[in-house]
């Protein structure tokens, strides 16, 4: 579940990174709970297809973070500031 949120949270940064192709089955895998043979059958490709794409796009926004850091600062700041203080730029970071 902690892997979840956290490739959720890459996602959130780094989407506009990635092809639309990659965007449509993330979104469709994590977010509205399709399994890779709906997928698969949705846009009529292999099963394998969406698989490695899925994987690629972990891939992407790990090394995205690894370079940018916009996840891991966020947590920091979080960690920083008050609660308070925190949702006060939280829409900003």
């Amino acid at each position: 579940m902690e892997d979840l949120l956290y490739i959720s949270s890459l996602y959130d940064y780094y989407s506009c990174l990635l092809t639309e192709k990659e965007r449509i089955y993330f979104e469709d895998y994590y977010f509205n709970n399709l399994t890779m043979d709906e997928i698969a059958q949705n846009y009529n490709v292999t099963k394998n297809a969406i698989s490695k794409t899925l994987i690629d796009v972990k891939d992407k926004i790990q090394e995205y973070e690894s370079k940018l850091h916009l996840e891991s600062n966020r947590l920091k700041i979080k960690e920083l500031l008050d609660e308070d203080e925190y949702k006060k730029i939280e829409n900003y970071i």
